[in-house]
């Protein structure tokens, strides 16, 4: 049985460990309520966006305009993984790490894959893989700003045009609740409709001004910009619900095993207790006898 220095010891690391997690789950409900009002506030002008692109471009199909919706022979292949900067946060990271791995063995075990990835833990996994890597954008989530992610995509976008690259897909986690992320593997090029929630059974009669060429030379960058930041804001507030509950997990697993080790604490000092005074006991009578 451990003596009562060591006992108390633990109580005092746990007790320590358990403030600093009841903290971080604090900071990450914070930020989650900035994160979800972001993705919220997001989505209905990303799916209008959609739905408007859909329409339009449908009858543009196969046109030259259409410079992100070629086809091509799959040889080079870019994935896009998007994770955090920062751990403790469950299996976060982990699934899209999981998920990138996957996709590139079941779809492209032949192909030229290179990895660009978006946030510290997977630039940290994939460098040491044999993958090659391309961009800067491991940290862009500690300043996370439209530029920033603009600027990535208008990269990814320059390179499929140049034919660096025959497809691109992204991986990332979709926020749906705090305890629930789904992970999405999302071909962002070449551009195919893309699912929208809207309900349209008629095409809509748009006016377009000035042609129906240059709406789609414009609005077709711009969606996909859109697709791009779309994901990193999922993912951002997937990663403060997954800490968040990560922490929150944590934190109630201190206070169980806070509960063991006060127990144990207890019986190791009534038991040094009680075999002290038999230790008296026993020297009394001792002295008695004599």
């Amino acid at each position: 049985m451990a003596n009562l220095k060591e006992v108390k010891q633990r109580i005092t690391s746990v007790t320590s460990t358990q403030q600093i997690t009841k903290a971080m789950k604090m900071v990450s409900a914070a930020k989650l309520r900035r994160a979800q009002d972001k993705i919220v506030q997001m989505r209905p002008f990303s799916q209008k966006l959609t739905a408007v692109l859909n329409n339009v471009s449908a009858s543009a199909e196969g046109s030259a305009d259409l410079v992100y919706a070629q086809k091509r022979e799959v040889r080079k292949v870019l994935f896009i993984p998007v994770t955090s900067d920062k751990g403790l946060c469950g299996a976060f990271n982990s699934n899209v790490i999981k998920a990138t791995q996957a996709a590139i063995r079941e779809n492209f075990s032949q192909a030229e894959v290179t990895i660009m990835p978006v946030g510290r833990k997977s630039m940290d996994f994939f460098k040491k893989s044999r993958y090659e890597i391309k961009g800067a954008h491991a940290q862009m989530f500690q300043d996370l700003t439209v530029d920033a992610v603009w600027n990535a995509a208008n990269e990814v976008m320059d390179a499929f045009v140049a034919g660096e690259f025959d497809q691109v897909f992204l991986v990332f986690n979709e926020f749906k609740n705090v305890a629930t992320q789904i992970i999405r593997t999302e071909q962002f090029l070449p551009m195919s409709p893309m699912e929208t929630t809207e309900a349209v059974t008629t095409e809509t009669d748009y006016i377009l001004e000035p042609s129906r060429e240059f709406i789609i030379q414009e609005l077709v960058p711009k969606a996909l910009r859109v697709q791009f930041y779309k994901a990193v804001l999922e993912s951002n507030a997937s990663e403060h619900g997954a800490r968040m509950t990560a922490m929150d997990k944590a934190t109630e697993n201190a206070g169980e095993l806070l509960k063991e080790l006060k127990l144990m604490y207890n019986r190791t000092r009534q038991a040094a207790i009680t075999n002290e005074i038999l230790e008296i006991v026993a020297g009394a009578n001792a002295l008695g006898g004599k």
